[in-house]
């Protein structure tokens, strides 16, 4: 057995040492997070493995879309599983601002201002819904015009390289990075499309294409990697899909969610082992906790390595 080390940290320390120091120190969250960086950091070098990134959108409701953006720009991962409302956020606040709010506002007093709330997040319509909608109608001709079907990782591209830098689809579209968005009608702009294709009966989403896509890249991979924010669609894809390949060789959960409700959201790593989502003998640690405070850690701790 080892033994439980105190934490020492002074005005020198770096992150790196201070992440060391977690690990020691056997302290509950504090070691698995550790741990998971540790997983993290080999999973990244591993130049055998296909390596996912999966996320739900509130992330990038947050400054944590400026870490995700880096993580694309630096090319850390290989793909990208994640839901509708991701291009949306990313979209809307190329143009718009979000603003600082409280989780204890009145609510019906920012229905009736036309300010919508995420958490302590506020989004008013105008930096929302209607730049969407203005975005998209311009956006979707031009797509029309040269292409009448289209896969949502394609559909990424055409929306990124019509953004700026500080834009993850831009980075997706710039570094050659699929982003595949399985529920692509749950949101704005997938409410875009269905009102595009009122008038455009001929224009598809091939979801299927996608699928094809995703097959293709997991049946070639060797090993495969990924770290999975939070739950929902875009953490079950990237486990359904690696179940093919026998299941994931690396895998870090970084979650909300409870697992005693039988949750998808709150099942812990061991139990995907089950399934064969991830493999037996698999690097693998589920970190409970706030992604929003983790990410940036994460990632200054990666890039002082």
């Amino acid at each position: 057995m080892k033994k439980v080390e105190d934490i020492e940290i002074n005005e020198e320390t770096n992150i790196s040492e201070i992440i060391k120091e977690m690990e020691l120190s056997g302290g509950f969250t504090a070691k698995k997070f550790a741990l998971a960086i540790r997983i993290i950091k080999e999973m990244l070098n591993d130049k055998e493995t296909l390596k996912f990134l999966s996320f739900p959108a509130c992330i990038i409701a947050t400054g944590n879309r400026g870490i995700i953006k880096e993580m694309m720009k630096r090319k850390w991962f290989d793909i990208i599983v994640t839901t509708c409302g991701t291009l949306d956020h990313d979209v809307a606040r190329s143009f718009k601002n979000y603003y600082h709010g409280s989780f204890r506002m009145n609510d019906v007093m920012l229905h009736k201002k036309g300010i919508n709330r995420i958490g302590n997040i506020l989004v008013p319509n105008d930096s929302y819904g209607i730049i969407i909608e203005e975005k998209m109608n311009k956006w979707l001709k031009e797509i029309y015009n040269e292409k009448k079907e289209i896969s949502t990782y394609e559909l990424c591209w055409e929306i990124g390289k019509r953004l700026k830098e500080d834009s993850i689809l831009y980075w997706s579209w710039k570094n050659n990075i699929p982003i595949i968005v399985p529920g692509i009608t749950d949101g704005a702009i997938g409410y875009q499309l269905w009102q595009f294709y009122q008038m455009h009966k001929d224009f598809r989403i091939n979801i299927l294409e996608d699928e094809q896509f995703l097959s293709d890249l997991v049946w070639n991979a060797k090993k495969l990697g990924g770290l999975i924010i939070g739950g929902g669609i875009s953490k079950h894809h990237v486990i359904w899909w690696s179940q093919f390949k026998n299941g994931l060789d690396y895998a870090v959960y970084i979650t909300t969610a409870q697992e005693y409700d039988g949750s998808l959201s709150g099942a812990r790593t061991y139990e995907a082992i089950s399934w064969g989502k991830i493999k037996e003998n698999a690097k693998h640690i589920t970190v409970e906790g706030d992604a929003t405070v983790y990410l940036p850690i994460i990632f200054l701790a990666l890039i002082k390595e």
